[in-house]
């Protein structure tokens, strides 16, 4: 009984004591299962600017193993505006590890096509579906929209997350996890869904035509398209960005 509790002991302890998974890395099953890391935690391989092909010369850093918007006054898309994966995708998995500050707003967007100029009379962040990040207590898009659409892990202006969702504090990250298999995309928040919805139904056709996209002709029907971090103006910082694409 003496030596099966020390073993015991020794298994309990080795599981607490072992190392975490490094940042920006994948384990031997992710790689398995046919993770990728979209960004590498050093530089900015694998994004580019909206607005041109190469990345932005300010507005953005990598920095300490993150990829960061620096503060600009909150403007939409004003200082370096936003960044896109350097490919368009179809099917996918996509893990993003997200910290705000206090009052801050940004999103994770996908489905995005460069020819849908933004608004504000072409100035602004682009058009796509948008997984939205926010300070929901303080900042105002929270209360706008319908029913909570624009609060953190919506379905930007047409799907509000779910109002259990488990949102950790302002200051510590929060992991997104995005999945789209055809017409069918599901937004999870640290481990729990909280938005699932089908494209090219005539439900979803009516959330859009309800939306702000409505002016937009063909907005989610699109079956491919750019991954999209958000220039908001506020300062927002991303870690663990991965994804792997499904049949």
């Amino acid at each position: 009984m003496r030596i099966f509790s020390l073993f015991a002991l020794v298994a309990i302890l080795s599981v607490q004591t072992a190392p975490a998974q490094a940042p920006n890395t994948l384990t031997p099953a992710e790689k398995s299962a046919g993770w990728k890391l979209l960004f590498n935690g050093h530089d900015s391989t694998g994004w580019r600017s909206t607005r041109s092909n190469a990345f932005p010369a300010s507005g953005w850093e990598v920095k300490d193993g993150l990829l960061a918007v620096t503060e600009s006054g909150g403007e939409e898309g004003g200082n370096a505006g936003d960044i896109i994966t350097t490919r368009e995708y179809t099917n996918f998995e996509l893990t993003v590890d997200f910290r705000i500050t206090p009052g801050a707003n940004s999103g994770i967007k996908y489905f995005v096509n460069l020819n849908d100029t933004p608004g504000h009379e072409g100035h602004g962040s682009n058009i796509g579906f948008e997984y939205q990040i926010l300070d929901d207590a303080r900042h105002p898009d929270a209360k706008l929209g319908k029913d909570g659409d624009r609060t953190i892990a919506s379905l930007y202006d047409m799907i509000p997350a779910a109002a259990n969702k488990p949102t950790h504090p302002i200051g510590e990250w929060n992991t997104a996890r995005i999945v789209i298999r055809g017409t069918h995309g599901e937004h999870w928040l640290n481990g729990v869904k909280v938005v699932e919805y089908d494209r090219k139904t005539p439900a979803f056709r009516a959330l859009v035509a309800g939306s702000k996209y409505h002016v937009y002709p063909g907005f989610g029907e699109a079956d491919r398209g750019y991954i999209l971090l958000q220039d908001h103006g506020f300062p927002v910082q991303f870690r663990n960005i991965k994804l792997r694409e499904l049949p």
